[in-house]
């Protein structure tokens, strides 16, 4: 009985002690939840000026400028490119202007103005997000001297109000070429828009260059600002009072730059417009009628040189994150807001609406051919998001029941650079000319023929089919990237995989410039 007694005692203290310790287990859990709440609805400090400088990106970045370098046409200037030469000097002659400047659009000798001009609106904007990023680490000039050969080239392929010369080139002739830009002697007829023949697309995209550059350019170059502006200014007139699709009335452009619509075309360009001019008209467009008609609020699409819906709901963003007077009781401007959360919600691997539209090793993936467009231009939204919400004091991200801090967006944006600089299974750099290993095959004409070899028209596709690797490195092409399955084949006549695009390289090096170092967003372009 004794015995017994004594046992049911220590069993009666071990229930007390178990009963004691999952009742602290249980305050230490809620007070740590309502810490982590606490902490949740808490701020992250504002970043000063740029901070300590982080190799990997900055290295990364000075490869990923010279690409625009590769791919310019014309009367070359202090050419840094030692396999690269003048080409395209009569560029525009049959018109009688000069089309010479500007940048070939891919592998390829063509110059598309549609494609062109989203590169020279994302370079833009890049630089006056994260012109000190790039300046800390010398990127700043190059960034700005490769816009402006864009721009002058924009400028002289707008010679009147209603009239944009939009391609130089007949892209058949043109691949049914292998030759080094510097070697064409083939016609280079050009296309244009106009109000017989309108592109409102081509033209509004061109009006969002144009006013983006003119901020880029408004303290160091006032006059050639203002001449943006007005170039701006009226092509965007042009492109609402002539409305028309250019791929539906010039068919031949859709095979290779397809417009799906103009409406986010229009609301990108106006938002540019009220940003470089504070002319609330601007304002009213995007959030009028027009808003409501185009701008498809609450469904997150992906940002691309086709679509600039998400791009143009987080630039409006700014305005209500940084309390823009024109933000004040603006119900409509909100939803580009929330859409713009949206966007970063379906971003966010966490996040329960999360896209399931993503390869095993974290990289977005949507379509195909030029596969790393979507992830790295959804990255450098959410880098600039994250910095926004950062700079505003804005703590918490919302999606569905859950939080996120603008850290997990970095982190999200940094993976994606990351996978893109070799952290992949691949273990491959697809940034030609970064890492030890990245393609040597990358589908360009300039790159695979020899400086010292004169290629025709037709005897230059022995270099096409030839199994050496390209002579020249096309330093800081970003190639278009892996299958869904993560896999690469480098191969000259991968094109699907192995051609780079000048646009790209602009949203790499936006993505680049926001990770180089830290710092605070600019509350205001002007």
């Amino acid at each position: 009985m004794g015995k017994r007694s004594k046992s049911r005692g220590c069993w009666g203290w071990l229930l007390v002690i178990v009963i004691l310790a999952l009742v602290v287990g249980a305050v230490v859990y809620f007070v740590k939840k309502k810490i982590d709440r606490s902490n949740a609805d808490k701020a992250a400090p504002v970043p000063g000026p740029p901070g300590a400088i982080d190799k990997k990106y900055a290295d990364a970045l000075k490869i990923a400028m010279q690409f625009f370098d590769v791919q310019k046409s014309g009367k070359l200037v202090d050419n840094k490119i030692s396999w690269r030469g003048d080409s395209g000097l009569k560029d525009g002659s049959e018109a009688k202007l000069d089309l010479s400047k500007g940048m070939y659009d891919a592998g390829d000798n063509m110059k598309f103005g549609f494609p062109m001009a989203f590169t020279a609106t994302v370079l833009s904007w890049a630089i006056l997000e994260y012109g000190d990023q790039m300046d800390a680490v010398n990127q700043l000039d190059p960034a700005q001297e490769s816009l402006k050969w864009i721009t002058d080239y924009l400028i002289n392929a707008h010679p009147s109000e209603n009239l944009l010369y939009i391609q130089v080139g007949d892209p058949v002739a043109d691949h049914k070429c292998w030759e080094k830009p510097e070697d064409m002697k083939e016609k280079r007829p050009v296309t244009q828009v106009n109000t017989t023949v309108p592109g409102t697309e081509v033209a509004a995209e061109t009006a969002a260059a144009m006013a983006s550059a003119s901020l880029v350019f408004k303290t160091a170059n006032s006059t050639y600002s203002s001449t943006l502006l007005k170039h701006a200014k009226q092509l965007f007139n042009f492109a609402d009072k002539y409305s028309g699709s250019y791929s539906e009335n010039i068919p031949e452009v859709a095979t290779y730059y397809n417009s799906t619509g103009y409406g986010d075309e229009l609301l990108w360009a106006a938002s540019w417009l009220y940003h470089a001019t504070g002319d609330q008209s601007y304002l009213d467009y995007v959030t009028g009628d027009n808003g409501k008609q185009f701008a498809d609020w609450g469904n997150p699409t992906w940002f691309s040189w086709d679509n600039k819906l998400a791009g143009t709901q987080v630039l409006l963003s700014r305005l209500s994150f940084f309390g823009d007077k024109g933000a004040s009781d603006n119900s409509d401007l909100e939803n580009y807001r929330k859409t713009a959360e949206d966007v970063m919600c379906v971003l966010l691997p966490k996040s329960p609406s999360a896209t399931s539209s993503r390869t095993d090793g974290g990289l977005i993936w949507v379509s195909e051919w030029n596969a790393l467009q979507h992830p790295v231009a959804s990255a450098f939204l959410a880098a600039l998001y994250s910095d926004y919400m950062l700079t505003s004091q804005t703590p918490k991200l919302t999606c569905g029941d859950d939080s996120f801090k603008p850290s997990d967006l970095k982190k999200f944006a940094k993976s994606q650079a990351d996978y893109v600089l070799g952290s992949n299974p691949m273990k491959m750099s697809y940034l030609v000319g970064y890492g030890d290993k990245y393609p040597e095959y990358v589908h360009h004409r300039g790159a695979s023929i020899p400086a010292d070899a004169t290629a025709g028209c037709k005897d230059g596709f022995k270099w096409l089919e030839s199994t050496e690797p390209n002579p020249n490195i096309a330093t800081g092409a970003l190639v278009g990237g892996p299958f869904l399955n993560e896999t690469y084949i480098d191969s000259r006549n991968n094109s699907m995989q192995g051609e780079p695009t000048t646009y790209n390289s602009a949203l790499i090096v936006g993505l680049l410039s926001s990770l180089v170092t830290t710092s605070s967003a600019v509350k205001s372009f002007t």
